[in-house]
């Protein structure tokens, strides 16, 4: 079976932020130097700061909800989602902050939830494989955040406190409790060569019931506390500068209330993550310069159980050894350091060069971890750009890697070539070869309790890939002010020795295992359209579908897995009242049904449709007096909650049940921002 992957997008955007993400916006992931994104030979999706603004986000899944080619999948046990960019997730997308990979606890991508959205100058995604640039987990494509730090100005203090409160469905309290409740505050100082920011932000989400009994929840109430702060010095030639972060977060999930003793287990996931991050870029001379980056993270996972007497008030430790055997009561530490140096050097307008390398540290240790508990990468890599003429832009790269526990491809080969055939048209190809390591968990992990035991495997190959794009694309500027776009593009991925959960036979045991293939096929179709104008629209339309090696091993007769596809529309328009200093905009997106794959009690596997949903966002902005806006709106306008599986016939540790609690329904928010600066 072939995968194919259809997208269709058409854009009308405001000149300000869209003539330059039609070309002329300036990008850093996978570059030398930062350059305009037409001159990329990646393609390149941004979501700039009023995009974030518009949206009214209070984290990015929120934030990427809206975005082509974007799936979530709720875990509403440990209150988390995994991240899928066209159809694959989980540690095969690489999640980094300023080219800085993040660390996560395990494949789910806990940390773009874990990052304050009010820090963020614009978000860069890369669609494909990176392994050449980022390494392992950067087999699916890139996620990279861009944090604020630019210098405006000879001297500058300011302000920025912003606070929002949304209702959770038809649940909502005001400022704590049912709903969600966030508060910001940012202060921001530079001259003309330092800068110092700093930052406090509470995230509060009071859970969401529905039809669980009290004290239950089917959406977890969750607790974030986020503050750090960042100094940097620039001059002519040079950039550094210091970012530290720290996380607080605890996460409640409460069985229901025993009607004849009241009592109720509780148990409280806590997360206490710490990023400190430092970088420098050195202009040595006009043809060379040298970028550093230097980070260190620690995260920390506590799980307290405890059973409250609701009778009486008081509470009592499950802390007895048949307990912490079942996890009850457990602390995962994880450890990163990262170290990654890379020269640019520009010989001449036609050929410039980029050696470097990375050493990257993974450490943890918990109750629940056996074996080796680390894995240490060693990378070299080095890519050139040739241009041997104003036509063609080819970059070469290689990267080697080393690593303690698996082996590695010893050799991770790319190549990316962008033609110029006129003015107005262009045209990339590319190949790259990817590759990702096994995450500490698939390896290492150890847990058992009364319904299932995972085990993980420290005999797993690092996953492969072979990755073939192309894309044609034209754009003409007319009338001054009006630039139109289209690009064509193609790609297969072809992925090897995938790494799944599977059940041991009809055991209660499951473990992690190596399977043959997967494959991800498509074309895509995109347009743009840009004037100097107050209207910003879009319309985008995805057809996606999956191969495996699911479909040569015990499949059900009923289940044909060649027609696991889904479609996808999504659209946005924005307009602007100039006279009113308002705006509105409105975001919508259909999603089809999503395929996924399950186990039942003899080891046979299933498929299962996740049904189709429509989903959209609406909100008002406008400018009060001169240092405030005021924004409100609607939230899943569609009143989406649970979505119906269309096969059920599973159980085990990944099975699908009747229905999947995906939303908490419709919700509105109203928020005040207020901001003040003095030269």
């Amino acid at each position: 079976m072939a995968l194919l992957i259809i997208v269709f997008t058409n854009k009308v955007l405001a000149q300000k932020d869209t003539l330059q993400g039609l070309g002329d916006e300036v990008i850093v992931t996978g570059q030398y130097t930062p350059q305009p994104l037409k001159q990329s030979v990646y393609k390149v999706k941004t979501i700039s700061a009023t995009q974030i603004k518009m949206k009214a986000a209070t984290n990015i899944l929120t934030l990427l909800n809206n975005e082509i080619g974007f799936h979530f999948s709720p875990d509403n046990t440990l209150g988390e989602t995994d991240t899928k960019i066209m159809g694959v997730g989980g540690s095969r997308v690489k999640v980094l902050i300023d080219g800085v990979p993040l660390a996560d606890r395990d494949a789910l991508k806990q940390s773009l939830t874990q990052i304050d959205i009010n820090s963020i100058e614009k978000i860069e995604i890369v669609e494909g494989p990176m392994s050449v640039i980022y390494g392992t987990d950067a087999l699916a494509g890139v996620i990279n955040i861009v944090t604020k730090k630019s210098f405006k100005g000879q001297h500058n203090f300011s302000v920025i406190a912003k606070i929002q409160e949304e209702s959770a469905g038809n649940s909502y309290a005001p400022f704590v409790d049912d709903g969600i409740h966030h508060e910001s505050v940012t202060v921001n100082w530079n001259n003309k060569n330092w800068r110092a920011s700093g930052y406090i932000t509470r995230n509060n989400f009071g859970g969401f019931a529905d039809t669980a009994l009290f004290p239950a929840k089917i959406f977890r109430p969750k607790e974030q506390l986020l503050g750090g702060g960042t100094l940097g010095y620039k001059n002519a030639h040079v950039n550094i500068w210091y970012r530290v972060d720290y996380l607080n977060e605890e996460i409640l999930s409460a069985s229901p209330m025993n009607i004849n003793t009241g009592l109720s287990f509780r148990q409280y996931y806590i997360t206490n993550r710490t990023t400190h991050l430092a970088q420098a870029s050195w202009h040595i001379n006009k043809k060379l310069k040298l970028n550093s980056s230097v980070s260190f993270q620690n995260y920390q996972r506590n799980t307290e159980s405890y059973t409250k007497n609701y009778q009486n008030g008081t509470s009592i430790k499950n802390d007895n050894p048949q307990d912490i055997l079942n996890g009850y009561w457990d602390k995962t530490n994880f450890k990163s350091w990262f170290i990654r140096n890379t020269i640019a050097f520009t010989a001449s307008p036609k050929f410039s060069l980029q050696p470097g390398f990375e050493i990257k540290h993974d450490y943890t240790t918990g109750q629940r971890i056996e074996g080796k508990p680390y894995i240490t990468d060693y990378s070299l890599f080095v890519s050139s750009e040739f241009s041997p003429n104003t036509m063609f832009k080819i970059r070469p790269g290689v990267r080697f890697s080393k690593n303690s526990v698996y082996d590695a491809p010893p050799i991770i080969p790319s190549i990316n070539t962008k033609i110029q055939f006129t003015k107005n048209i262009d045209a990339r190809v590319s190949y790259g070869r990817g590759f990702r390591a096994p995450i500490l968990r698939e390896l290492y992990f150890k847990f058992e309790d009364v319904n299932h035991k995972i085990f993980g495997n420290a005999s797993l190959k690092a996953e492969t890939s072979n990755s073939f794009n192309a894309a044609l694309t034209y754009t003409n500027t007319f009338s001054k002010n009006k630039t139109i776009q289209t690009t064509l593009s193609g790609f297969i991925n072809n992925y090897n020795n995938f790494i799944e959960l599977f059940q041991k036979g009809s055991t209660d045991t499951f473990s992690y295992f190596n399977i043959n293939k997967y494959k991800t096929a498509g074309i895509t179709l995109e347009n743009s359209f840009a004037i100097q104008s107050s209207l910003t629209a879009s319309v985008g339309f995805s057809y996606i579908g999956y191969f495996n090696e699911y479909e040569n091993k015990n499949i059900t007769p009923q289940n044909n897995l060649s027609d696991t596809w889904s479609p996808e529309i999504s659209s946005s328009i924005v307009y602007k009242f100039n006279k009113l200093k308002a705006n509105i905009a409105l975001y919508y997106k259909f999603t089809g049904e999503i395929p996924t794959y399950i186990l039942d009690e003899v080891g046979n596997v299933y498929l299962s449709k996740r049904e189709a949903f429509h989903w959209a966002d609406f909100s008002v902005t406008k400018d009060l007096f001169k240092y405030f806006t005021l924004q409100g709106g609607v939230k899943n306008l569609f009143n989406v909650t649970k979505l119906n599986n269309s096969q059920t016939n599973t159980s085990g540790v990944h099975s699908s049940g009747s229905s999947v609690n995906y939303a908490y329904g419709r919700s509105y928010f109203l928020s005040l921002i207020i901001q003040w600066s003095k030269k």
